[in-house]
């Protein structure tokens, strides 16, 4: 009784039907060396405030219009104003600090968690961006539980993308199939950049 009520359960949450679970792949756990796991240990260590700061009024103008027209486009799946507002500045903020594109990171969520915070996938990849808890032991406290945490989740999300652009000499399909865990494979990376543009900006499309 019991192993048939988990093959309904995980039937329904491939399909998308249990709330919470997530279809996503799962990062494969890798050897690192240690210069790498150091590295990415000190890119996921600073838990700053993502706050941003610039240096001119033009870049923060852009920064607010940005702000303003994603939130609008997020309204759907996130309801409740402050946190929507929190969640595209942890975003933004993030993404910037991995060098990556908020679009592509928005993209990414939309298709690993639906923005569930607390997703979780048949392969217990955790949150908005479907970490793998075996990240928190190569680089973090060990804290798996910290991955439902928005701008923990955000942090080891962009910096683990970040890394896997970087294995992959900058081909962001193979990195994000690597992310995926389907690396070669064309869905995945359809997928997401498909759904990272509905955040660009009508001016980037």
């Amino acid at each position: 009784m019991q192993a048939s009520r988990r093959k309904l359960l995980i039937g329904a949450a491939a399909a998308g039907l249990v709330p919470g679970w997530a279809r996503a792949g799962a990062q494969v756990e890798e050897p690192l060396a240690d210069a790498v796991r150091s590295a990415l240990s000190a890119s996921i260590g600073n838990s700053a405030p993502p706050k941003p700061r610039f240096d001119n009024l033009d870049d923060r103008l852009a920064y607010m219009s940005w702000l303003g027209t994603m939130s609008e486009r997020l309204k759907k799946r996130k309801s409740e104003a402050l946190t929507r507002i929190e969640f595209l500045e942890t975003v933004w903020y993030e993404a910037k600090r991995a060098g990556l594109e908020p679009a592509l990171v928005l993209g990414l969520v939309q298709v690993e968690s639906g923005f569930r915070k607390y997703a979780i996938s048949i392969a217990d990849a955790r949150g908005y961006m479907q970490v793998m808890p075996f990240w928190t032991r190569l680089i973090g406290d060990g804290q798996s539980s910290r991955l439902f945490h928005m701008q923990t989740n955000l942090r080891f999300g962009c910096v683990i993308l970040r890394h896997y652009l970087d294995i992959e000499k900058g081909d962001l399909f193979l990195a994000l199939g690597r992310y995926n865990g389907s690396r070669g494979r064309p869905e995945y990376p359809n997928a997401v950049l498909g759904a990272r543009r509905q955040w660009l900006l009508a001016g980037e499309r």
